[in-house]
């Protein structure tokens, strides 16, 4: 029986992709590659290269940076169209299945060594109870994971579009700043790559790149970088506290992506997250026993995609 599964992870930035094997033991990654994704036209193209003259995966799964009904899905920052049936049609693949980036890393979170899950605040946890998973790069992914009675169930969305709400004098000059340039501020403008480096411009810097300003900040060259820094990290805690209030997430809340782990090396420098994480008024004690981890896993939704391919597998 063919065993071999194909995963992906594709993004605005990059786009990794890994066979693995499964067994009776669990998921084992056999080969992993990884594209930058603006430097192709479509999936199709990185499958050739990545599949070329290998054996044909029995199952695949593909987390996607964009909405999808699971067949189809269009990514929102390339313009790349995907289609289940026909990369299954193209590649010979027997199940291929599309989801949500952040549906595909909360699907990873099992699999994740406990040495990449960093605890920024312990909290209260309680077993069972709602959890959050959010992260910025590109974009800004969102998902939550809740228990059904049976099992953990994972409910994908769109939250980083919601509206940015400031939070504090100099946030609402920023978002006004915004406003004059794009007409609605989602949280994405804010808390993301591209908006650290909105955020050191507002503040008067002129970097052009998220590395740039997050490599200034920690190294401590650029004191502009620094306070663009803290303030992208209090509209994420904002955010991300915001967002464990709706979800009463007492089970956790996870920040993944790759400038968490980047830009809070070992949990360090997270006060300003955590600060504004807390800033609920009345709701502050109810914040504080929620815990939040940071996880430093780059290939997170590549294990959760991987995971889901298993599953389509046995399902048959």
């Amino acid at each position: 029986m063919n065993t071999l599964l194909l995963g992906g992870d594709i993004g605005g930035t990059k786009t990794l992709l890994a066979l693995a094997s499964l067994d009776a033991k669990g998921i084992s990654i056999l080969r992993e590659q990884r594209y930058a994704s603006c430097e192709h036209e479509g999936l199709a193209p990185l499958l050739d290269d990545f599949l070329a003259g290998g054996p044909i995966p029995a199952a695949a799964c593909f987390g996607v940076a964009g909405p999808t009904d699971g067949q189809t899905a269009d990514l929102t920052y390339l313009p790349w169209h995907l289609s289940a049936s026909a990369l299954e049609r193209r590649f010979g693949i027997g199940h291929v299945g599309l989801v949500n980036d952040f549906a595909a890393a909360a699907h990873g979170l099992p699999l994740v060594a406990p040495q990449h899950i960093v605890p920024l605040q312990a909290g209260q946890p309680l077993a069972r109870a709602p959890r959050v998973i959010l992260g910025a790069g590109t974009g800004l992914g969102v998902a939550g994971i809740i228990w059904n009675g049976e099992r953990s169930q994972v409910i994908p969305g769109e939250g980083g579009h919601m509206g940015f709400s400031p939070q504090t004098p100099e946030q609402l000059k920023l978002a006004e700043a915004l406003l004059a340039q794009t007409g609605r501020v989602s949280v994405e403008d804010v808390v993301s790559g591209p908006g650290l480096v909105r955020i050191h411009r507002f503040l008067g810097g002129r970097a052009d790149s998220p590395a740039g300003v997050g490599a200034a900040a920690l190294d401590g060259s650029d004191p502009l970088a620094r306070r663009a820094l803290d303030l992208w990290l209090e509209a994420y805690g904002a955010f991300a506290g915001d967002l464990a209030l709706q979800w009463l997430a007492r089970g956790g809340v996870y920040l993944a992506g790759g400038m968490a782990a980047k830009l809070l090396p070992d949990g360090a420098g997270a006060a300003p997250f955590v600060t504004a994480f807390n800033a609920k008024r009345e709701h502050r004690p109810l914040a504080e026993a929620m815990p939040i981890h940071l996880v430093t896993e780059e290939r997170l939704g590549l294990l959760g995609a991987l995971a889901l391919a298993a599953t389509r597998l046995q399902a048959g």
